[in-house]
């Protein structure tokens, strides 16, 4: 597998793409190249891959200097496989990862000059996937081996409630749907009989005591431990989607935990550009985007969320 690097989002938007990779190559050793010498892979993501990726590549003249398409370079340290998945558009870079290939190549480089390559990221590496198997692989939910955030997820969210995922928060405050909204949806999913799970990152304390204030019977598993297990942040969120019949979400990096641990997701996005090129790639995704209802994330209307939500629960059950 051969990329540039991955920043938290870009490596939260793979994962399913890197699912559906293991799975169709099960028995494989896969290795990840981050030609610039960074990835996520390597840190705050690196539990959330292991079992599907093997090694990662950062060190060596990659492709990323100009310099890496001499003919005397080595990349890789000189190795060769029997399989290269180019996933980045550059044709330079490209050609350095064709050294590489002592079997198949497919290339995003190649692919991104034909009419009908797709605009979404997700789209995207489905088709690299589909090319690579012949047909018979595709982006799926990723399988966690980490035994600790398994048993965290399951003693944190026990089999019985339907559970509801709601994840309010977002890098800016133009990407917020307001926490109120976020707040009369718990309340509707208890109304209905089903669990509200709150899930707010560690610089949104305000946001988490407000919800437990307003909304006493919803759950925040990841303030609230009780297991005692070491697991946190995005390998926990990933496995606890695992447990949900649906999530809602901006378009922040929640969103992604949850379409990659499985759960049908709600994306509320604010603008359509951004949401067709970078949504989520949940097995089952419904969008609503704030550009269709007026200038902000708050014109979107709590009825049509609702709406949507309770497709997404009605079908995962």
């Amino acid at each position: 597998m051969y990329s540039m690097a991955e920043v938290i989002g870009d490596g939260l938007i793979k994962l399913p793409f890197i699912a559906g990779l293991r799975a169709a190559f099960p028995g494989a050793r896969i290795s990840w190249c981050a030609a610039k010498g960074e990835t996520v892979y390597t840190g705050p993501l690196k539990a959330v891959v292991a079992g599907s990726i093997d090694e990662v590549i950062l060190e060596g003249a990659n492709g990323a200097a100009a310099l890496d398409s001499l003919p005397w370079s080595r990349p890789f340290g000189g190795r060769r496989f029997d399989l290269v998945i180019d996933t980045q558009e550059n044709r330079r870079r490209s050609g350095v990862a064709k050294r590489g290939c002592a079997g198949r190549f497919v290339s995003a480089a190649r692919q991104a000059r034909r009419q009908d390559w797709p605009v979404a990221v997700t789209d995207r590496l489905a088709r690299l996937l589909d090319l690579a198997t012949d047909g018979q692989g595709g982006p799926r939910p990723l399988t966690l081996t980490h035994p600790d955030a398994l048993k965290a997820a399951e003693l944190l969210l026990p089999a019985g409630p339907t559970y509801v995922g709601l994840a309010p928060g977002a890098g800016g405050q133009d990407k917020r749907w307001p926490l109120a909204n976020y707040l009369e949806l718990a309340r509707r999913v208890l109304a209905k009989g089903w669990t509200p799970v709150f899930l707010f990152g560690p610089d949104e304390a305000d946001d988490a005591a407000i919800a437990a204030r307003e909304v006493p019977q919803a759950l925040q598993p990841e303030r609230n431990r009780t297991d005692g297990l070491p697991v946190k942040g995005p390998l926990l969120v990933i496995a606890l989607a695992g447990r949900m019949a649906a999530g809602v979400a901006n378009d922040a990096g929640p969103g992604h935990m949850l379409a990659a641990g499985g759960a049908p997701l709600l994306s509320l996005q604010q603008d359509r550009r951004k949401a067709v090129k970078f949504r989520p790639a949940a097995q089952r995704l419904e969008m609503l985007v704030a550009e269709d209802y007026g200038s902000d994330m708050g014109a979107l209307p709590v009825e049509a969320a609702w709406g949507a939500l309770e497709q997404l629960v009605s079908g995962a059950s």
